[in-house]
C-alpha cells in the first residue's frame, strides 16, 4: 500500500497538533494511565503484551491541514520454556536414520536451534551426516554410527530476546537385533512447493536425507542455468543460500540426495515480490488562482500495488490520478528555500544546467543576467520553461556570475551563482594490447592531462570488476609517482590475469576511462579426456584432448605411466618417439603384461611444461608366458638326507599373468636326466628334496624356471649346490684354558681336519658355565681359528669350558671339560689425594699409594691418562710408582686421570683433574693444589720416578 501526499510541513514551526490511533482507533492518553505524549512522541510505561501490542499511527494537523505517518507495528517478543516431563529412548539399528524432535515451547520472535551431545559444551557438529533445521529445530542423523549413542538436548534461542532455554535430554541407544543393511537416501528435510521472496532480501532453503551410505546433497536450478557467484551452496549442511534475492534468481530449484543404493528429488519454487517504489509521484506546484491541478501516482512491485489518496489523513475517492478543479494560492516569488548553487563547475566543452526554483504562485516570468547584463539566449544559451539555465559546449568566457530574477504580480525575487569553466581531463595513454609471459612483470600506464585546480581520482578494473589494492596475492602494485599518472604493476604475472584492465579518471567535473587488453602467455595447460583405446600385454593406444595452449603452441607431448609397483610417475617409451604437439594419440610401448597401469599426459611449448592431466582410469595389460626367472638360486644346508634349493621371488609385476609359480629342476652332479617339481605359489623361496639315497654333502646341478596360467617361461642357468652335510664326528684335542684378568679368560684347542668323511668343519663353539649354573654361554668361530678370548667373566671364580666343532649340520662332539680360575678381581678404591703443583713450566704429580683388599689382586702399578680437551682420545703412560714429573707445554688447559692396575686388570680411576694454563716462560712461583675433582688429561710428559712400591 502506497500513501501519496501532496505536501511536507515543518509541523514544529506551525504549532502542529498530535494525535494516535491503535489498530486505527484513537488513543486517549488521559483515559489510558499508561500513554502519555512527549511533544509528538508516544511513551507506553509498563507494556502489555496483550493491550499493547498492535498497528500505530501518528497524526499530525495544523490550521494548513493534517500529514500521517507510515504505520508502525508493535510485536512482543518472548519464550516459555519447555515443558519438563522426561522424553522416551529412541531406539535405532546402526546404519538406519534417525531424526530426534525438538519441539520448541511457545514463543514470539526468531529462533535458532543448537543440540547438546551428552553434557554442555559439548555440541552437536553438523557434516554431510547430521543436521539441524533452522526451521524446526529437529535433529538428523542420516546414518548412525556407534559413537552417536548418548543424550541429545534440543537448545533454542530467541534472537530478540537472547534468553536460551534447553529441552529435556532424548537418550539414542542401538538395537542389538542387527545392523541396517544400505537403502536408497530418504529425504526427510524439504523446503515448501513455493517460497516468496521479498527483493534484495537472503532466502534460505533447506534439504537432507537419511540414507546409508550417506547420501550427497545437491543443489540446481530447473531452468538450467548455472549458479552465480553469489550463491552459497553447503553441501555439508544442506542449505541453499542466496543473498540479495533479485527476479532473475526466481525459478524452480532441485535438490537431489544421492548414494550407490539410489537417488531421490525434491522441488520447490522461489517466487519473487517486490515492495512498491515509486516511479512517478506528486511534485509541490504552484497554480493561478482558479487553475486546475491533475497528479499522478505511479508505482512498481510484485505483485500489483494498490493505490490511495488521503487529504489531511482523511482518504479520498480516488486511484492513479488526483484531480483538483480549482486551487487556491497566491504566494510572491521567494528564494529562500531553494537558492542558486553558489558554485557551479563544467568542463570545457561540457554542458550544464543552473536550475531556478523559486516559490512562487501564481507561476511568473524567470529572467537570467550574467553579471550585471542581461542574458541573451543563442544556439548553445537557453531559458527552459521551467525557469532552468542550459548552456552548451561551455567556453573559458561562459564563466562568470549568473542570476536568476523571478516575477509575478506579489513581488520580485533573484538568487546568484558563480559558473567556474574548467579544462577537460584527457588521458595521454593509448589503447593497447600487452603480451607477457607467466613469471614477468610489467607496468600499465595511465597518463593524463587535466585542469592544475581539480584533484584526479585513478580507480582500475580487471576485467570490470574493481582492485582492491593490497589485495590479490600482492600482485597489483600502484606506481604512479606523478600526480598526473595512475600507473600500475602486476608483478609475478600469472595466466590468470589475462583480461581487460580498465584505468578510469574522476575529478568534480568530468570523469574518462581508458581500457587495455592484456596477453599472458604461458606453458599449456593439463589436456583432458586421457582413454586408453586399445591395450595388449605390452603396449597401450591413448588418445587425449588438448588443454589451452595459453598463447604459446603446443610443441611435444610428453607420456607419463604409474604403476602399484612404482615410485610416482615415470615417463615412459612412445611410438613415434617424439609425439608432436599437432598429435592427440600416440602408443606406449615396452610395459610390463598383466599389470594395472594409470597415464597422464603433459604438454609442452616455447615457454616450459604445463602442469599433467588428470590421470586415466586404470588399465591392465593382458596375461603372457613369464620371462622372468628368478635371481640369486643357491642352496645347501638343511637335514640329513635333503637338499635344500633357495631363491629369490619374481616380483609380481614381472609375473606376466595369474598362477604363477616355479619349476624346481635338479639332478646329481654328472648325471643326464633332470628331476622337477612344481612350486604353485608366487612368494615361495625355497624346495626341500629328501631321499635316504642322498649322500652327504653330495653336489648337484639346479635350475629354477617359472609358469603362469598362459604357459611355461624359462629355466635360469644351471648352478652346482651341495646336500646336506653331518655334523664333525671328532671333538677337538688339546683343550687348554688361562685366565688374563679377573674378566677374560684365553682358550685354545688343535684344530681338527676341514673335511672328513664329508664332514666339514665351518669353525668352533667355545662354551662356559659356572658351578651349578644349568645354561652355558657359547660364543663361535670362524674357519681353522685355534684360540679365543671369553670376556665378561667373573673374578675369583672357576668357570668350566668345552669345545665342539660345528657346520651346516650343527655342531659335533664335545671336548673334555676343563676348568679355569679367573683372577683376583682389581683394586676397587681409586687413588686418593692426588696432588700437584707447578714449577716454571713443569707439573709434579703425586697420590697416595692404593692398597688391595684380601679378595683383590695387588697393585703392579698405575696409569696415567691425560689429554688437551674433554673430546678428544686420552693417551696413556704407566709407570710404578705414586709420583710423576711431566713437562707441559705453556699455555694450554690439561685433563689428568689416574688408575691402578695388577693381574687382575685395571681399578677404579682417580676423578678428574683440571690443570689450568701455565703462563709463559718469564712467569715466577708455583702453585700447590689437593685434587678431589674429577679430571681427564692429555699433556706431553716425562717423569722421574720418586717412590718405589
Amino acid at each position: 500500500m502506497i500513501y501519496c501526499l501532496s505536501i511536507v510541513l515543518d509541523l514544529t514551526a506551525f504549532h502542529s497538533v498530535f494525535r494516535w490511533k491503535l489498530n486505527g482507533t484513537a488513543i486517549t492518553p488521559k483515559s489510558v494511565s499508561h500513554y502519555s505524549l512527549s511533544g509528538g512522541n508516544l511513551r507506553i510505561s509498563h507494556l502489555d503484551k496483550d493491550q499493547d501490542a498492535g498497528t500505530y499511527q501518528c497524526l499530525a494537523f495544523n490550521s494548513f491541514g493534517t500529514i500521517v505517518s507510515r504505520e508502525a507495528s508493535l510485536t512482543f517478543a518472548y519464550m516459555e520454556n519447555f515443558k519438563t516431563h522426561r522424553r522416551s529412548s529412541v531406539s535405532v539399528r546402526e546404519g538406519q536414520g534417525v531424526v530426534l524432535l525438538c519441539g520448541p515451547p511457545s514463543h514470539s520472535g526468531d529462533l535458532t536451534f543448537s543440540w547438546i551431545f551428552n553434557e554442555y559444551p559439548s555440541f552437536v557438529k553438523q557434516d554431510t551426516r547430521r543436521f539441524i533445521s533452522q526451521e524446526t529445530g529437529n535433529l538428523y542423523i542420516a546414518k548412525v554410527e556407534p559413537s552417536d549413542v548418548g543424550n541429545y538436548t534440543c537448545v533454542v534461542t530467541n534472537t530478540v530476546t537472547k534468553t536460551r532455554v534447553q529441552g529435556p535430554p532424548t537418550p539414542l541407544v542401538l538395537r542389538s537385533d542387527g545392523i541396517m543393511g544400505e537403502y536408497e537416501p530418504k529425504i526427510e528435510v524439504q523446503f515448501p512447493e513455493i517460497v516468496h521472496v521479498a527483493k534484495g532480501s537472503t532466502v534460505k532453503v533447506e534439504c537432507f536425507a537419511l540414507g546409508n551410505p550417506v547420501p550427497s546433497i545437491n543443489w540446481r536450478r530447473m531452468d538450467g542455468i548455472p549458479f552465480s557467484r553469489k550463491v552459497d551452496v553447503r553441501k555439508a549442511s544442506g542449505v541453499l543460500e542466496i543473498p540479495y534475492f533479485q527476479q532473475e534468481d526466481a525459478g524452480t530449484y532441485e535438490c537431489v540426495a544421492e548414494n550407490s543404493r539410489g537417488r531421490n528429488t525434491v522441488k520447490g519454487k522461489l517466487s519473487f515480490y517486490a515492495p512498491p517504489h515509486l516511479i512517478e509521484k506528486p511534485q509541490d506546484v504552484q497554480k493561478p488562482i482558479d487553475d486546475s491541478l491533475v497528479w499522478e501516482c505511479k508505482a512498481t512491485g510484485k505483485p500489483k500495488p494498490s493505490y490511495r489518496w488521503m487529504k489531511n489523513g482523511e482518504n479520498l475517492d480516488m486511484s492513479l490520478s488526483l484531480f483538483i478543479g480549482k486551487a487556491i494560492q497566491a504566494v510572491a516569488p521567494d528564494f529562500s528555500q531553494s537558492q542558486l548553487r553558489s558554485h557551479t563547475m563544467v568542463k570545457e566543452g561540457g554542458d550544464v544546467l543552473m536550475e531556478c526554483r523559486p516559490k512562487m504562485s501564481p507561476w511568473g516570468g524567470i529572467s537570467w543576467r550574467k553579471g550585471s547584463e542581461t542574458l541573451q539566449e543563442s544556439n548553445r544559451v537557453s531559458i527552459l520553461d521551467n525557469g532552468n539555465l542550459r548552456i552548451q559546449n561551455a567556453t573559458k568566457p561562459d564563466a562568470g556570475l549568473y542570476t536568476c530574477v523571478a516575477r509575478n504580480q506579489f513581488g520580485v525575487a533573484s538568487s546568484s551563482g558563480t559558473l567556474m569553466v574548467k579544462e577537460p581531463t584527457i588521458i595521454t595513454t593509448p589503447p593497447s594490447t600487452l603480451d607477457v609471459t607467466v613469471g614477468e612483470s610489467i607496468v600499465l600506464p595511465c597518463q593524463v592531462t587535466h585542469d592544475p585546480s581539480l584533484e584526479l581520482k585513478f580507480t582500475w578494473f580487471f576485467n570490470e570488476q574493481l582492485i582492491h589494492f593490497g589485495d590479490h596475492g600482492g600482485y597489483f602494485e600502484k606506481v604512479g609517482g606523478q600526480h598526473s599518472a595512475g600507473d600500475i604493476m602486476i608483478r609475478n604475472i600469472q595466466l590468470r590475469h589475462a583480461g581487460k584492465y580498465t584505468c578510469a579518471v574522476q575529478t568534480k567535473v568530468d570523469s574518462i576511462s581508458i581500457a587495455a587488453d592484456l596477453v599472458v602467455r604461458g606453458p599449456p595447460g593439463p589436456p583432458t579426456s586421457i582413454h586408453v583405446e586399445e591395450i595388449s600385454d605390452t603396449t597401450a593406444s591413448l588418445s587425449w584432448r588438448p588443454g589451452p595452449d595459453n598463447h604459446s603452441p603446443v610443441t611435444t607431448y610428453t607420456i607419463q605411466a604409474r604403476t602399484p609397483f612404482s615410485l610416482g610417475w615415470q615417463a615412459v617409451t612412445t611410438v613415434p618417439e617424439m609425439v608432436g604437439g599437432r598429435r592427440l594419440t600416440a602408443t606406449v610401448i615396452d610395459l610390463s603384461p598383466w599389470v594395472e597401469y594409470e597415464f597422464r599426459v603433459l604438454a609442452s611449448n616455447a615457454i616450459g611444461t604445463g602442469e599433467p592431466s588428470k590421470p586415466s582410469k586404470q588399465a591392465r595389460t593382458k596375461e603372457t608366458s613369464p620371462k622372468v626367472t628368478p635371481a640369486n638360486v643357491s642352496g645347501g644346508g638343511g637335514s640329513r638326507s635333503e637338499l635344500v634349493i633357495t631363491w629369490e621371488p619374481v616380483p609380481e609385476e614381472l609375473q606376466n599373468g595369474g598362477g604363477f609359480g616355479y619349476v624346481v629342476a635338479f639332478r646329481p652332479y654328472g648325471a643326464t636326466g633332470w628331476m622337477q617339481a612344481a612350486v604353485p605359489s608366487s612368494e615361495a623361496s625355497k624346495y626341500v628334496f629328501k631321499n635316504d639315497s642322498i649322500q652327504p654333502f653330495s653336489p648337484f646341478q639346479v635350475k629354477v624356471g617359472v609358469y603362469n596360467n598362459e604357459g611355461e617361461g624359462p629355466f635360469g642357468p644351471v648352478i652346482t649346490i651341495y646336500s646336506a652335510e653331518e655334523e664333525p664326528g671328532r671333538a677337538p684335542t688339546r683343550i687348554r684354558a688361562k685366565s688374563l684378568s679377573a674378566s677374560e679368560i684365553e682358550v685354545s684347542w688343535k684344530a681338527l681336519p676341514w673335511n672328513t668323511s664329508k664332514r666339514r668343519v665351518l669353525g668352533y663353539e667355545v662354551s662356559q658355565k659356572r658351578e651349578k649354573e644349568e645354561a652355558a654361554s657359547v660364543q663361535r668361530t670362524v674357519g681353522n681359528q685355534t684360540s679365543a678370548i671369553i670376556r665378561g667373566v667373573r673374578g675369583s671364580n672357576t668357570y668350566y669350558v668345552t669345545v665342539r666343532a660345528y657346520n651346516t649340520a650343527g655342531a659335533g662332539l664335545p671336548s673334555v671339560t676343563v676348568n679355569v680360575t679367573t683372577k683376583k678381581p682389581p683394586p676397587s678404591q681409586p687413588p686418593a689425594k692426588v696432588m700437584w703443583n707447578t714449577l716454571n713450566s713443569k707439573i709434579i704429580l703425586n697420590w697416595e699409594q692404593v692398597k688391595a683388599l684380601e679378595n683383590e689382586s695387588e697393585v703392579t702399578g698405575y696409569k696415567v691418562l691425560y689429554k688437551r680437551n674433554r673430546h678428544s682420545r686420552p693417551s696413556v703412560m704407566e709407570t710404578n710408582t705414586t709420583s710423576v714429573e711431566l713437562s707441559l707445554p705453556m699455555d694450554e688447559e690439561y685433563f689428568i686421570q689416574i688408575k691402578p692396575f695388577g693381574e687382575g686388570g685395571e681399578g677404579s680411576s682417580s676423578r678428574q683433574i683440571t690443570i689450568p694454563r701455565i703462563p709463559g716462560p718469564n712467569a715466577i712461583g708455583s702453585a700447590t693444589k689437593v685434587s678431589t675433582l674429577s679430571a681427564l688429561s692429555t699433556i706431553a710428559l716425562s717423569f722421574t720416578a720418586r717412590t718405589s712400591l
